[in-house]
């Protein structure tokens, strides 16, 4: 009979090799799919139609999921998902892309990647195989947005997947939190099998690896203790290395980084394979010939991790290990990972115009598709807004011209740096707004074929500001028929529910015809727009 000691032994251990990490945010998107997925790392993968609307799915008919399929974006200078996280979360953030020769064209395109209204990468995509590209970094708002932006004329961007993963917040903490870590390249050294989730529970990529004129070592011991390392390495990344012939050999790093000179971020992981080598192996790292730190002495049964930061590098840099004056064994080496380091983060759209956006937003479902930063970066706004190119940008002009807009014009006095209003060629309806003749810089008001009744507000009268209001509904006016809108059609909603979001406290959003359009994709991207605000408006919660 079992005793209560050991029945107890047992379910601790059942927990601990079956129980999911509880990680705040681990978000899996098959971009151009409908359907859901659960694939052989036990990883579940939700289509996209419940974070975006906009551009098209595509079949990729030589790929595996979730690369079997794309979303193509013909349409916009960018396009957004926007995933819910907690304000100041650390994140992983992981665009792949695989053209596949999807169009039958063999002309893979070349387009922008963005987080947050900052530029992180040029993708250059291939015919052949997949690309991906991740960033670390530090979440601003309650919302992350990832964007593909329309570069070259026609090319196209497009995404295959999309991944999200929370870090805990000490991990890769040598960096301020103002910039992003760009990965350019993860190795396991010495073994054969990549290396991602359950191994390692951020689900980082480890691709394995070996070395030109090196041997590859297995470690002697079962066991690694990881606890030793901030940035915590799964343990299978840390079981193998490579090592060199001898004493006088050494170990370089093959350095494919950019040209131009970057900051770096270097992460080095050593433990000691072979008992016999214990205390007696000691490595000295040199960068461009010269001695970097204290020589290193390899743990056995754990790990020592070294930070390569502060410093410059590029194509041209050298990284080389050699066994140390003292060390009786060659120099080795387990993992490593490399980073470039971005710029500061912009500052954002200026919060006023965030807010008179998120407005009109609310008042137009039209527009509630229209995610991540408005302005930034530049010159990849909005299509329908101008911004001036400062650090901390202003909407200087509403083009709304034809989008068929149905309903009153909301309060958007926040917008006090605003030039130009076209809102012709639309159904507009009710008085025109008083705070319109009191924006400050206003100058050329187009609300022109529209809905508008009552009279034009004595803030407008006698104003420098060109007006058209031709054809509307205005006293002293002949009120012309309303037309048929031509129906628009809208992209299916999966089946699954969202497992990012609860927005059931959000209003609904009326059409022309009366009925309600309330589904949780356009509650989702007012939620990500009210994230862009230094503060939440309470009166729509």
């Amino acid at each position: 009979m079992t005793s209560p000691s050991t029945f107890l032994l047992l379910i601790a251990i059942s927990l601990l090799l079956f129980s999911k990490p509880s990680l705040t945010i681990f978000v899996s998107i098959n971009c151009g799919s409908s359907k859901s997925f659960i694939d052989e790392n036990n990883i579940k993968w939700s289509g996209d139609y419940d974070y975006i609307q906009n551009g098209a799915p595509q079949e990729v008919y030589l790929g595996s999921s979730p690369l079997s399929t794309l979303r193509l974006f013909t349409t916009r200078k960018k396009n957004c998902y926007s995933i819910k996280v907690p304000r100041g979360e650390k994140v992983l953030a992981r665009a792949s892309f695989y053209y596949g020769n999807y169009d039958n064209k063999f002309s893979p395109p070349i387009f922008d990647l963005q987080f947050d209204g900052n530029y992180w990468a040029s993708v250059n995509t291939s015919s052949i195989y997949y690309v991906d590209y991740e960033a670390i970094y530090v979440t601003k708002g309650n919302f992350t947005s990832i964007c593909v932006a329309q570069t070259k004329d026609n090319q196209f961007p497009f995404i295959s997947s999309l991944e999200v993963r929370s870090l805990d917040p000490k991990m890769y903490s040598h960096v301020d939190s103002n910039h992003a870590l760009i990965l350019q390249w993860r190795y396991a050294f010495g073994g054969n099998q990549t290396i991602r989730y359950p191994e390692d529970i951020f689900d980082r990529i480890w691709t394995p690896a070996y070395g030109i004129l090196l041997s590859e070592v297995k470690s002697e011991e079962s066991s690694i203790d990881v606890s030793t390392s901030e940035d915590q390495p799964p343990k299978s990344a840390l079981q193998n290395a490579i090592v060199s012939s001898s004493t006088n050999s050494y170990i370089e790093f093959i350095n494919r980084l950019p040209k131009d000179e970057q900051p770096v971020y270097i992460n080095a992981y050593f433990s000691e394979v072979m008992e016999s080598a214990f205390g007696k192996r000691s490595i000295q790292m040199y960068i461009d010939d010269k001695p970097f730190l204290s020589p290193i002495v390899p743990p056995l049964g754990s790990v020592k991790e070294v930070y390569i930061t502060n410093i410059t590098a590029s194509a041209n840099t050298s990284f080389v290990l050699r066994a140390s004056d003292s060390s009786t064994f060659p120099p080795i080496l387990n993992a490593l990972e490399v980073f470039t380091i971005t710029d500061a983060f912009n500052a954002g759209t200026d919060s006023r115009d965030v807010k008179g956006l998120l407005e009109l937003q609310f008042a137009f479902e039209e527009l509630v598709d229209w995610s991540g930063d408005p302005c930034l970066p530049y010159p990849y706004t909005w299509d329908w807004i101008q911004c001036t190119s400062d650090a901390k940008p202003r909407v200087t002009a509403l083009y709304l011209s034809g989008y068929e807009l149905q309903g009153t014009l909301p309060d958007f006095s926040s917008m006090t740096a605003l030039e130009t209003i076209d809102l012709h060629n639309n159904t507009i309806e009710g008085p025109i707004p008083n705070f319109l003749g009191l924006l400050p810089n206003l100058k050329t008001l187009n609300l022109s074929y529209n809905r508008f009744n009552g009279s034009i507000p004595a803030s407008l009268v006698n104003k420098n500001i060109e007006i058209d209001t031709i054809n509307n509904c205005l006293t002293g006016m002949k009120c012309e028929p309303l037309k048929d809108s031509p129906s628009k059609q809208t992209a299916p909603i999966s089946e699954d529910e969202p497992n990012i979001i609860d927005s059931s406290t959000l209003p609904g959003f009326s059409s022309g015809d009366g009925s309600v359009k309330n589904n949780k994709l356009k509650k989702f991207f007012i939620l990500a727009m009210q994230a862009l605000l230094p503060m939440v408006f309470m009166k729509y919660m």
